[in-house]
Formats: C-alpha cells, structure tokens, sequence
C-alpha cells in the first residue's frame, strides 16, 4: 500500500469516526439519547439565540426539505454533535430526521459498497432551527467526497454528493448555504480552535480525482459576509478555551536522552475568527479540498495555496458554477489540528508516519471542542444575516 493509499484510508476512517448502531435508525430515536445531551449553557444575546423548530407530525425520510434562508452543513459525528448542542439545543443526533429523498434510485449505483451512506440507507439527517428572523436547516452529509466513489476510469470516480448539494439548495430555496467542519491547520499563527471563514475553495486532489477535470479548479462566492456579530461569537468561543489545553508532553520511552520534568503546552489558544478579508488572509483565499488524509506542516508551505485542509467543500463551489442563480455560500472550517511539525519522520517500513499520527490525534482528542468554536462562529455568520432582514 502507497502512502497515499494510507492517508486515503486515515481520511475515511475518520470521516465514519464515532458511528453507532444508533446512528443507522432509520427515525429519529429518543433511546440512549441522555448521554448525547450536552446543556453548553451559552449566553446568547437578547432575541438570537438558535430556537430548534421540531415538525408534528415528523417528517418521513422520503419528503422533500422544507423551504430555508439558511442551510448549514457539517459531516462527521463530531462535528455533528457539536452543531447539534450549539444550533439545535435539546435535540442531539439521534433526534434528528433523517433524509433518504430519491436515495434508491438517484444515488445508490454512485455509491460503493463499503461507504458509509449504504449502511446508513440514507442521505443525510437534518433539523430546523431559527435565528432571528432566520429560518435555518442543520444538515448532516452521510456522503462525502472522500467515502462514496465508484471509480469510472483512472483518477475519475462518481461524485454523488454533489447531487446531494443541488437537490438541498433546489428542496429548501436557501439563498445562503455554509458547509462547516473541522480541519487541518496550514500556518503556524493559526491555532487549535481557531476558524477560518472564506468565501473559496480550491481542489488539491491526487488519489481517486486526480484526472478529473475539476482537480485543481478554484471557485469564490462573491458576497459580502456580515461580521458585526463576530466579537460576540468570539467571546462566546473563548468561553470554552479551556478545553483547546494541550497536554504535558515528553518521548514516548525512556530510550530517549532525556532527563527532564515533561514539557508544558503554552496556555490554551483563545479562538479566533479568520476572515478572508483581505486583512486576516487574502480575499477568497481558498480552503483546500484533498481526496485523502493532506494536512499543513511547517515544511509544505499549504498556506501559499490556501487557507486550512480538508475533505469536500470544493464540490459545493463545483455546483455552484453549474447553477443559473446560485446561492450565495462560505465555507467555516475550526482547526482540529494545528500545523504540524514537518521535521518529524514520515513512513518507516510501511508504518504510519509521526506526522500523521500527530494530525489524526489532534482531531481525535479536539474534534468536538474545536467544532463548538466553528458553531459558533457560523451562528456569528447567520446573526449577521437576520440583521438583514
């Protein structure tokens, strides 16, 4: 197994992290819900703090999406937690519903065996919440650029979540679409917790995409995000800094010649929002889209290409350039993994590379906490959107 082959079977692994037998229900399940709760006590301001709207009767998996200003949507177990307890409170995962529209006949010959949406039978689960004036569906994707494709040829595959994008932004009617989640870091300023918001997105791909004709194809939404709630939502971040502490750290055995106390991590990382705003990073400066496990290190100088890694958003601006009024749409990405150190040693003897376990433990140990910041960062976003009107 090449490298590459490794690191596109890190990036699926983790995609399907955290999956239960609860989460292949069908219906929306109350059963072992308690554990899943998580009452985050946030202090949202007067009048804008997110209002879950449950539907009675629950909607059947085969309905269409009812119509939204908003569509925000996440991908992993993790991230969807953390959306679940910032965007939808009271109402975890499981309590979501699910969403099989057009799944048997639409999408299954796109997906291969062994992907997560097959066990699933599913497309993805979702919930309405409102934001002020706001009317939002919390979405989560059970396909996933990195998961599904059934190769047609050398380095082109099927890509059936793109036809998930446009039948959401065709069902719901959403003038803004945010796809949000974790990520890898790309420049050493950039910290665990922080979230970059861009208005970009490029392909970066060289695994199963790498002779499409997208592979490297960048795209921006041209709008304005509004930011006037973004202190506020920073301030909401840094209420939960103390969960980005990391550890003491040392050699692993004590073969090493080293003879002092562990070394202490430096005080947690007060999250921040990085905007593509020309000050914080250059406009449109794009988040990377990889068809395998791709983080930054201090030696492959990412961030000269683009703003954080990870695993699919790319496809959205792909559609985007196909529809004849798209929406407006942004991309929220909290790093899960800061900037790896690049002198650490890559494979030995077929074993996994140091640099890549430090990547996967950093979104293992942070993935929830890091995905709260980027909740709350796209809640800033939609605020921002009902001052609107």
């Amino acid at each position: 197994m090449t490298d590459l082959d490794t690191r596109k079977q890190i990036a699926r692994l983790l995609l399907s992290e955290g999956t239960t037998p609860l989460d292949l229900e069908l219906a929306p399940i109350v059963e072992g819900e308690g554990e899943l709760l998580a009452d985050l006590g946030i202090p949202w301001p007067q009048g804008l703090g997110p209002t879950p709207t449950p539907i009675d009767p629950p909607p059947n998996p085969g309905d269409p999406l009812p119509q939204a200003d908003v569509v925000v949507i996440t991908w992993t177990v993790a991230e969807l937690n953390a959306l679940a307890d910032v965007l939808t409170p009271g109402y975890p995962r499981t309590r979501w519903y699910r969403y099989n529209r057009n799944f048997e006949d639409q999408y299954l010959d796109k997906i291969r065996e062994g992907a997560p949406a097959r066990a699933a039978r599913r497309l993805g689960s979702w919930f309405p919440t409102e934001i002020g004036n706001q009317k939002v569906i919390c979405f989560k994707s059970e396909l996933h650029l990195n998961q599904d494709g059934v190769k047609t040829g050398d380095g082109t595959a099927t890509l059936p979540v793109k036809d998930l994008f446009r039948q959401i932004i065709e069902e719901t009617g959403a003038s803004v679409v945010l796809t949000i989640g974790t990520s890898g870091g790309v420049k050493l300023e950039h910290d665990l917790g922080d979230v970059v918001v861009t208005r970009g997105a490029k392909f970066r791909l060289q695994s199963e995409f790498k002779n499409e004709t997208f592979a490297h194809t960048a795209y921006k939404s041209e709008w304005t995000i509004p930011t006037q709630h973004f202190a506020k939502a920073e301030e909401l971040m840094a209420d939960f800094a103390d969960n980005l502490v990391e550890p003491a750290f040392g050699p692993p055995t004590k073969r090493y010649p080293f003879d002092g106390p562990l070394l202490e991590s430096e005080p947690p990382n007060t999250p921040e929002i990085i905007l593509d705003d020309g000050e914080d990073m250059p406009e449109y400066h794009p988040v990377l889209t990889t068809d395998f496990f791709e983080f930054g290190t201090s030696t492959n100088n990412l961030f000269e290409e683009g703003s954080a890694v990870e695993m699919g958003d790319a496809v959205l601006g792909l559609l985007c350039e196909e529809l004849p009024e798209p929406p407006r749409w942004a991309i929220v990405r909290n790093l899960s993994d800061p900037m790896i150190n690049g002198d650490l040693p890559r494979e030995r003897r077929g074993k996994l590379d140091m640099q890549a376990h430090w990547a996967v433990w950093y979104y293992e140990a942070y993935g929830y906490w890091t995905s709260v910041m980027g909740a709350l960062a796209t809640w800033g976003i939609i605020a921002g959107l009902a001052d609107e009107g």
